[in-house]
């Protein structure tokens, strides 16, 4: 049976509205989805400007309204997560352990092509009788949204909220997985974290889990140093925007590491011209890791790399949504990895453009829209 609903989407210019579409019953291998909350992070803005019309919003989680006669393992009323990183199982990459990076259904990497938005069936999705693409195949700022059930992961957690568990699907494990999965951070060693938003401040809860001796957590904005402390940073070093590639800043981190440098240093401000800053803060053999994504041209002094020094740029924190999602469900349940306390606010579908203005101004660690 059809449900007819509101979502976000854009055309693809840098506008959006609240339209009006409708979501067919799920074929054999497809849930249907009654989303609940819906994170935002940048590369939902980002997407605005895909050069296409689609359903905005790749973070979400709901409840199972219907499931194709092929599903096993859910139920109508679970409560699941979404994950936009599906993956075959088979593929080259698939069997060696990159699910992340799937060739078949990723809507990154598949066919090695880089990201191309929708690009799949949109799945008995329309708006005005035509099909309408979803962001990353998964198009979460919607009502309802059909997926391939891949995208889905169970819950289990009894007191853990809708936009809690929404916000795990890209910019938690993003930050978390650059820590556990990519980075392999050891116990006891240095880490420094530059940018304190809402990717950043899940690798200083990575890293505090990782159980780090130091974690150095670097921003322009006090107020994202005063959440960095909270959220476990150990130092924090207030940056001056005028410093070019952070090389002040690496002294003093410098001086909180013996002399040497840390032993880890994650980029997480998305800033492209600061995409070598964490080879600047690392000492001799140490990892830096480039976690927000930067696809622009950049300038890089090859001196940083001295010596020995390993740059690595995961995907997604390297996802296994069948191992990495439970795993952070736990650390949640414990309370080593806090999730309540990243939402700064939350807003309807209708005040989206809102959402968006706090956060390009920095206001939020993570806002999140939700739904009756």
């Amino acid at each position: 049976m059809a449900i007819t609903c509101k979502a976000a989407v854009t055309d693809g210019k840098g506008n959006f509205k609240i339209e009006t579409i409708v979501v067919q019953s799920p074929k054999d291998d497809e849930v249907l989805i009654k989303v609940k909350a819906a994170g935002l992070c940048h590369t939902d803005h980002d997407s605005l400007r895909w050069g296409k019309p689609l359903i905005i919003g790749h973070e979400g989680a709901g409840i199972v309204a219907e499931v194709g006669k092929k599903v096993t393992g859910l139920s109508p009323g679970d409560k699941v997560i979404l994950n936009w990183a599906m993956h075959c199982g088979k593929c080259f990459q698939c069997l060696e352990g990159n699910e992340h990076l799937c060739e078949v259904a990723s809507p990154v990497a598949a066919g090695g092509n880089g990201y191309t938005p929708g690009h799949a069936d949109p799945m008995g999705t329309t708006m005005d009788g035509q099909p309408i693409l979803r962001s990353f195949n998964i198009g979460t700022l919607a009502e309802y949204t059909l997926v391939k059930a891949g995208a889905v992961v169970k819950n289990n957690s009894e007191k853990m909220s809708f936009p809690a568990a929404s916000i795990i699907s890209c910019g938690v494990m993003t930050g978390y997985g650059s820590v556990i999965n990519a980075a392999k951070v050891k116990a006891g060693s240095s880490v420094v974290v530059l940018g304190t938003g809402g990717v950043g401040l899940n690798v200083i809860q990575g890293a505090k889990i990782a159980n780090a001796g130091s974690i150095i957590a670097v921003d322009i904005n006090p107020v994202r140093l005063w959440m960095a402390k909270k959220f476990g940073a150990t130092h924090t070093l207030l940056a001056d925007k005028n410093d070019t590639g952070l090389l002040q800043a690496a002294l003093e981190v410098k001086e909180l590491t013996g002399g040497r440098g840390a032993d880890y240093a994650f980029e997480c401000t998305a800033i492209p011209e600061l995409g070598a800053a964490p080879l600047a803060m690392v000492r001799n053999a140490g990892t830096a890791v480039q976690v927000s994504g930067i696809e622009q041209d950049i300038t890089i002094d090859m001196r940083l790399f001295e010596w020995d020094k390993i740059y690595i740029n995961p995907l997604y924190g390297k996802c296994r949504p069948e191992i990495d999602f439970p795993e952070i469900i736990k650390h949640y349940e414990n309370g080593s990895l806090l999730l309540e306390q990243m939402i700064t606010n939350t807003y309807t579908l209708h005040n989206l453009d809102k959402a968006f203005d706090d956060m390009l101004k920095g206001k939020n660690a993570k806002g999140v829209i939700v739904f009756d």
